[in-house]
């Protein structure tokens, strides 16, 4: 027995809901894992700096932690 022309389209409406919205947990999933790894770029800077000798210690730039937060989600996506 095969579907009325209007059930197909809520079938079609409820697929296109979820798909919406299984692309919005992705998305803030993925925005959610990209600030974990700026977090941690920044704690691993941080003590890194921290074990330094003051003569060597440098500032901490953000480009430093963005580029550190890169190479960490590029290996953890690997």
């Amino acid at each position: 027995m095969s579907l009325t022309e209007e059930q197909q389209q809520q079938v079609e409406q409820q697929n296109a809901i979820e798909d919406n919205r299984a692309n919005l947990q992705a998305s803030a999933e993925a925005k959610r894992m990209k600030a974990e790894s700026i977090r941690t770029a920044k704690e691993i800077l941080m003590e890194n700096r921290r074990t330094t000798a003051a003569a060597d210690a440098a500032d901490i730039t953000a480009e430093e932690i963005m580029a550190l937060a890169v190479k960490l989600s590029d290996h953890i996506n690997a």
